[in-house]
């Protein structure tokens, strides 16, 4: 016994149950109950159905060990603690009384790797246990030699509150009475050397301190009151690919600040009451939030989490984001989270070297070690981790009824030599250089989503040309809905960058995309990675004088919006803000008083709004069946037409691109059909800061002369710099 006090009063031992609270050697023996309570003066045992004391316990080891033997006991009963301190009397129930709290199934499911809501069972969750007010905790540390919880409720001493190691699974667990949603924890654990680790935050802690501070706080997974039914009977078909998707990328800490309150960030509060009124007037469907999962380091834009179950502090509560997820809904916007499975960082209270050893990670950092971040790489082929990544997916489309993940860094998942070099990485199995852990991972993934959310969405970052990402599993993908499009973004922006006397000979880097366009599904990004890194500002990408820039700008974003694919924006786009973006800041929100500036988010709004209009210009995003080129080749004038089109054969949509400062008077396009084409949308109208030039009136009537290889044709007037939208109206 004293050597078991010992190594309670040094918190090293691995099975405390098995020492404190009520023991008896056998049926019919008298009962004793142990505690470890330090600072105490006296210890008494008291029956908790009669309030009275059963016996009073004698102190074994000087830090607080106490022992009552209790003679005329031989039968176990509920009891509570009496101690007294030199200062008060406290009564208190001992953590030690009560049994398991995993279940049989639970135990056996998360052992698996199968346990889909493992995080119901994992982490902090208040509850009541015999009557009993508490919180139950559990977290997975299988080589660990001894686990204690810390936190308020118990002094952040790891003496105090030791728990229970579920050797079948690995988990160690406990329930604190008293424990209350609101206080801080952390988890204090020996590795298997016997050597205390830094304190660790709860993996599935649900929320956490704010920045600098590291500790997670109880907070459970409260029901909550979702006001957005009419929402949710759309959901399905606002994520379909024939619906118009367009996107504003938002990162909530630099979309506005508070200068005049210490530049503070706005509360989530703040955020559905400024973005999401923003965002539905600028014609946008859904908000994909940069990560807000919690994370240490502003600078990291949420890309480098550590509470992969919690939303970050920054803004406010879960409660409080739930809010704004709810008010998104009510305003008819879907909300995405960008989801960070493929690394995570190295600070001390996080994943890596959990639990004395690489838990999470891979040991070799040939796998386990990503050089272009310094962080850790998820070990995908063990189970456990499996299980808590899926069950986080899964975790934020359900409890806080997001409506789809776009996952993070997808290309340096699926390769096991992504940036390195040779003798840096390791094959697989075949000797390939394929991460078959990880695309299985990213499979199972799609489909829990898919089948398991209805109406939620997958978009991957993916940056190579792996085949099939956004087909489905059964086929052979890797089961996406939608793909990231990096070589348009890449090809079209190289363009653009070009000065209009030189873009003759870059023609076909705007045509280029249309070879491959539909063997994805995908999306047109114009995202954060495009105006950070020294890169800057899509404004200032552009050539020219400050005109001749928004007009650039003006008529790329045409032809984005008529271009096959489903639309993003990294916010600031949209008004052509000047400055390369900062986490750090708001954006220049004081550029809208300028007229330029106004006229660009004005022209944002339109095409979103003609977008979602005209059925051409979305429907068939994804079908080759609605593209066709009308003139891909006119590189002399650095014009391109094309035509959208959709279910109804005469519903026909022509967009005309001029890539230079030169307007075309009396240029001609081959249209299918006969019939009058209204201009709805010129990117050189007066009120978006054009010059005016145009095709005025009540529209263009097709001539019945052939052009383009087609029966009509178009005598049109292209504008400089512009774009053209023009839609067939059957007279």
């Amino acid at each position: 016994m004293r050597a078991a006090a010992d190594a309670i009063a040094r918190a090293d031992h691995g099975d405390p149950f098995a020492v404190l609270g009520m023991q008896q050697e056998a049926a019919g023996r008298p009962v004793e109950v142990r505690a470890f309570v330090p600072g105490a003066e006296r210890l008494w045992v008291i029956d908790s159905a009669t309030g009275e004391p059963a016996g009073e316990a004698e102190r074994i080891h000087p830090d607080g060990f106490y022992r009552a033997v209790l003679p005329d006991r031989t039968e176990r009963f509920r009891y509570r603690l009496r101690a007294q301190y030199p200062l008060a009397t406290q009564e208190f129930e001992d953590a030690y009384r009560f049994g398991n709290m995993l279940g049989e199934l639970d135990v056996h499911l998360l052992a698996e790797g199968t346990h889909l809501r493992n995080y119901e069972k994992l982490g902090a969750h208040p509850r009541e246990v015999d009557g009993v007010a508490g919180v139950s905790f559990a977290v997975w540390a299988p080589s660990a030699r001894s686990v204690s919880v810390v936190g308020d409720f118990n002094n952040w001493d790891g003496r105090r509150m030791p728990m229970r190691r579920r050797v079948e699974v690995g988990v160690w667990e406990i329930f604190v009475p008293h424990a209350r949603p609101g206080q801080r924890y952390k988890f204090e654990i020996r590795g298997p050397n016997g050597n205390l680790l830094p304190a660790k935050a709860d993996p599935y802690a649900f929320q956490a301190e704010m920045r600098p501070a590291t500790a997670s706080v109880v907070h459970g997974l409260p029901s909550y009151e979702w006001r957005d039914q009419e929402w949710q009977s759309r959901k399905l078909a606002s994520s379909d690919r024939t619906a118009p998707i367009s996107i504003y990328e938002v990162h909530l800490g630099s979309w506005a600040r508070v200068p005049e309150e210490d530049n503070r960030f706005l509360t989530y509060q703040e955020l559905a009451e400024r973005l999401i009124p923003y965002a539905k007037d600028m014609g946008f469907t859904h908000i994909e939030l940069l990560p807000i999962t919690e994370h240490p380091f502003d600078g990291s834009w949420g890309y480098q989490p550590i509470g992969l179950y919690a939303p970050t502090a920054r803004h406010g509560s879960p409660e409080d984001f739930k809010d704004f997820v709810n008010a998104c809904h009510r305003a008819g916007l879907g909300v995405l989270l960008d989801w960070v499975p493929g690394h995570f960082p190295t600070d001390p209270h996080g994943l890596g070297d959990f639990d004395g050893t690489h838990l999470y990670e891979h040991a070799d950092p040939r796998q386990g070690f990503h050089q272009d971040w310094n962080t850790l790489i998820y070990n995908f082929g063990r189970t456990e981790v499996q299980n808590f990544l899926l069950g986080n997916a899964l975790f934020w489309l359900d409890h806080y009824k997001l409506d789809g993940l776009r996952v993070d860094a997808v290309a340096s998942m699926l390769y096991l030599d992504y940036s390195r070099k040779e003798g840096e990485w390791v094959p697989n199995t075949f000797g390939g250089r394929e991460n078959l852990e990880s695309i299985a991972f990213l499979k199972r993934m799609n489909e829990l989503v898919y089948g398991q959310q209805p109406g939620a969405m997958t978009v991957a970052e993916e940056s190579t040309s792996w085949p099939m990402v956004s087909k489905p599993t059964y086929l052979g993908g890797l089961g996406f809905g939608y793909k990231w499009n990096m070589g348009w973004m890449h090809d079209t922006l190289h363009y653009m960058q070009n000065d209009p006397i030189h873009r003759r000979y870059h023609h076909h880097q705007m045509t280029f995309g249309l070879i491959y366009q539909f063997s994805e599904n995908f999306v047109l990004p114009l995202s954060h990675d495009e105006v950070v890194h020294g890169k800057g500002s899509l404004i200032n990408k552009m050539p020219g004088d400050d005109w001749q820039k928004f007009a650039n700008l003006r008529a790329y974003y045409g032809f984005m919006f008529a271009h096959p694919g489903k639309k993003l924006l990294f916010m600031g786009g949209e008004f052509a803000q000047w400055s390369e973006w900062s986490e750090a800041r708001s954006l220049d929100w004081h550029l809208l008083e300028q007229p330029l500036h106004r006229g660009m988010r004005d022209l944002v709004r339109d095409l979103n709004g003609l977008y979602r209009e005209l059925e051409p210009l979305h429907k068939t995003d994804c079908d080759p069946s609605g593209f066709e080129w009308i003139e891909s080749n006119d590189n002399e004038n650095s014009v391109f037409t094309f035509l959208r089109k959709a279910a109804d054969p005469g519903h026909i949509v022509i967009a005309i691109c001029n890539f230079t400062p030169i307007p075309r008077h009396g240029y001609r396009v081959g249209v299918p059909l006969p019939g009058r084409y209204v201009e709805r949308m010129n990117t050189d109208d007066s009120k978006y800061g054009g010059s005016g030039v145009g095709n005025s009136g009540g529209g263009i009537y097709a001539e019945e002369l052939p052009w383009h290889g087609r029966t009509h044709s178009l005598d049109l007037t292209i504008p400089p710099l512009s774009t053209l939208i023009l839609e067939r109206k059957a007279e």
